[in-house]
């Protein structure tokens, strides 16, 4: 299985041909890790902003603990769903826009 920081083409929705064995993996790992309704919520929060602050914007939201909240960011990113940066103290996250766009296109969006 490739990494899932590779970026595949934009491929065909999975009902009009068949995956491959390596599209098929990356995709069931992307949605996999968006299988958590945590990790659904926070790139929903981080979307609608456009770019979020972990401490600052999404723990009061979500009323789960920091460390929680940390914890599902981190997997997120290393899955390349979600970008970061830190910016003094604090660490603003970003969706991955081209990431999305390989999984609406795989679901026929």
């Amino acid at each position: 299985m490739g990494s899932m920081n590779t970026i595949i083409p934009c491929c065909s929705p999975i009902l009009d041909e068949p995956l491959d064995e390596d599209q098929s993996n990356l995709l069931a790992a992307w949605f996999g890790v968006l299988g958590d309704p945590t990790r659904l919520r926070l790139l929903s929060l981080i979307g609608a902003a456009g770019e979020a602050c972990a401490a600052c914007d999404l723990v009061e939201p979500l009323g789960v603990s920091q460390p929680t909240v940390s914890h599902h960011l981190q997997v997120l990113h290393q899955a390349g769903l979600v970008k970061r940066e830190k910016q003094g103290r604090w660490v603003y996250y970003r969706p991955v826009a081209e990431r999305l766009a390989v999984l609406a296109a795989a679901l026929g969006g």
